[in-house]
């Protein structure tokens, strides 16, 4: 039976990933794609996937939080001929799934065509002028996991007129918290005063703070970074509950917290200086989601 993708859909693929009400082809979505609960013996991978080792290790540890939590993002599949499926994304997770000992998986059914005429309306949509950010960004990411698009490749799809460095900036504001998101596709701030919501990624706080006041009293980006330089410094000062362990972020706890959509933090010695890295989640899904994505980056390195 055919479903639609709505609320059972964004259950299944994080908000940050594919949220309806950021995504312009939700409507070409539900005409092309069934989300539904597949043999796996029926599935098969893409012989094109560039792609051809897998850490067995990341393997490993994913397998185990599909067997706890389930599988938290469905992969993608067209139709193939005698009742087959080929994988289009997710391979890491189909493989996984075998191992946790799956019979069934969930899975966006595209037929080629199908497939062909989404990729094709994300890309005219990202050359429109009159998307907010947010839904740039959505379109990026969906270009991303669903039709494994290098950002270099969406980068020649714009045909030079955005740069690697500046997709990846922008698929970044998914990371922001929902009230900033909010503020954002209302116009209520800029692209600009985003990014520096960001620069206060782990302070909850602090980014409410500065999108208030971006709002009541319409700073501007330049007073929106003092407001952040501000912000770090005062942080800077607080004591800390242990002075034999300072917790802090450092340029790489940013870089890193930004991968992976968490606030990351580091302990260091004072006497012995060592130290610790500190992921923070929040349930037992964003942990589900941090094995895949430790997973991924692992993956990525040994390419």
């Amino acid at each position: 039976m055919k479903r639609g993708l709505g609320k059972g859909f964004d259950s299944l693929i994080s908000s940050e990933i594919i949220a309806n009400e950021f995504d312009v082809t939700a409507n070409t979505e539900e005409k092309v794609s069934d989300l539904r609960s597949l043999n796996i013996g029926d599935i098969e991978p893409n012989p094109d996937q560039p792609r051809r080792e897998f850490d067995e290790a990341a393997l490993s540890l994913l397998a185990s939080s599909i067997k706890k939590h389930g599988l938290m993002q469905p992969i993608v599949v067209t139709v193939k001929a005698g009742g087959k499926y080929q994988i289009v994304a997710g391979e890491r997770r189909y493989r996984a799934s075998k191992i946790a000992g799956l019979k069934t998986i969930k899975a966006v059914v595209r037929t080629v065509s199908g497939q062909q005429k989404l990729e094709l309306a994300l890309i005219e949509n990202l050359h429109r002028e009159d998307l907010n950010p947010l839904e740039t960004a959505t379109a990026y990411l969906k270009l991303k996991e669903q039709f494994n698009m290098s950002l270099d490749d969406i980068a020649q799809e714009m045909r030079g007129q955005k740069a690697t460095s500046s997709i990846s900036n922008t698929l970044r504001l998914l990371q922001l918290p929902d009230f900033a998101k909010t503020a954002l596709s209302k116009g209520e701030i800029s692209e600009g005063h985003a990014r520096q919501v960001l620069a206060l990624a782990g302070d909850g706080v602090a980014q409410k703070n500065l999108v208030e006041k971006i709002i009541k009293e319409g700073m501007s980006v330049r007073e929106a970074e003092r407001f952040v330089v501000a912000a770090k410094r005062e942080d800077s000062k607080k004591p800390q509950i242990k002075q034999a362990a300072k917790i802090t972020t450092t340029d790489f706890t940013r870089e890193l917290s930004n991968k992976l959509g968490l606030p990351v933090s580091q302990t260091i010695s004072t006497k012995k200086g060592g130290g610790r890295i500190i992921i923070e989640f929040k349930n037992a899904e964003e942990l589900s989601a941090l094995e895949e994505k430790l997973g991924q980056l692992n993956s990525r390195a040994q390419v």
